[in-house]
């Protein structure tokens, strides 16, 4: 565990490990994503769930409805690098979404059954891919070349670093 508030379990790093198990480990990872989060927001009130997951940060609803926004935007990316010749995908501005009336309000489940059965179909998609799609590469404007096996690894970790915000805010909040 990191002390950084904005990187609880530490920021995202891809050491390059692209063995069969650790990408079905990631997978796994993508897969437990929806109940991690909806654990970690079960039975909070609305006081709670707009309650900044740090100073300076978003509420905790906000994280719930950044997590399917960014994810949506991820399962499409995924689709685009096999189903292309390394596209290059088109970045958005996260802060600004999480920022509209659809991000800081309304209740979490829409976003909590969303995420659900985004991964639902994008486990299903990621598990039937041959071995050689992962080496297959999207091209993004900001952080170049990367090969959906890193991909597969930076969302695998987005999820756990969303839940472990809340997580730990529950912690020092004693909720």
């Amino acid at each position: 565990m990191s002390t950084d508030l904005r990187y609880p379990i530490g920021p995202f790093t891809f050491d390059g490990d692209v063995t069969p198990a650790r990408r079905a480990a990631r997978i796994a990872d993508i897969a437990a994503a929806p109940a991690g989060l909806r654990a970690a927001v079960r039975g909070l009130r609305d006081q709670q769930l707009d309650t900044p997951y740090r100073l300076g940060g978003w509420t905790v609803r906000q994280v719930v409805h950044h997590v399917p926004d960014s994810h949506m935007n991820a399962y499409v990316r995924m689709k685009l690098c096999v189903t292309e010749d390394s596209p290059t995908v088109k970045p958005y501005e996260e802060a600004a979404w999480a920022r509209l009336p659809d991000g800081r309000e309304g209740g979490v489940e829409p976003s909590l059954g969303l995420l659900d059965l985004l991964h639902e179909r994008w486990v299903r998609f990621l598990r039937a891919l041959p071995a050689d799609a992962f080496a297959r590469n999207v091209i993004h404007p900001e952080s170049g070349i990367q090969p959906l096996d890193a991909l597969v690894a930076m969302y695998a970790w987005h999820g756990k670093h969303h839940t472990a915000q809340i997580t730990a805010l529950r912690q020092r909040s004693g909720w």
